[in-house]
């Protein structure tokens, strides 16, 4: 069976696992990583997204095989600094954002690349740009989640 390197929320991690093998498959069933949720398996939902070297991806379209060892992972699970939650985790408890909390973890990690991009363009975090983010909350808490990405860029 193949093995195969990378890093996750920082740790370097192995495993064993055939190339075809999802990454969500691998984060959550081997390395018991459950933050990115599964939701869809076919990238429409981004239940799952995560950050690969820095940019928003979706797990669920990844095969292990396409990682190489430099390739690093981050998760829900690798943004906080020890007790020190990210902003953009801070503002979703100030806006009181959740309701199931299912695809919460994958907003909260699209909206940040969002920042990220809108940061590196010099654009603002306006209509325009919360638009960008294609997540599906099935409890439809939008203007929330919409205030809590405004008030995270602001922290970020």
């Amino acid at each position: 069976m193949p093995s195969h390197t990378f890093t996750v929320n920082g740790e370097k991690v192995t495993v064993d696992v055939e190339d075809d093998v999802r990454v969500l498959w691998v984060l959550r069933d081997l390395l018991g990583v459950t933050g990115p949720k599964y939701g869809c398996g076919i990238n429409v939902c981004k239940a799952c997204t995560s950050h690969i070297n820095g940019k928003a991806f979706n797990p669920c379209s990844v095969p292990v095989g396409a990682l190489s060892e430099s390739d690093e992972i981050t998760t829900i699970e690798g943004l906080a600094k020890g007790e020190e939650l990210h902003p953009m985790q801070q503002a979703w408890i100030d806006n009181d954002v959740a309701q199931c909390g299912y695809c919460q973890p994958g907003q909260i990690m699209a909206a940040i690349d969002l920042v990220k991009r809108c940061s590196a363009e010099g654009r603002s975090i306006d209509d325009d740009a919360l638009d960008e983010i294609r997540n599906i909350c099935r409890c439809g808490t939008y203007n929330r989640i919409r205030e809590a990405i405004k008030a995270g860029a602001d922290n970020m």
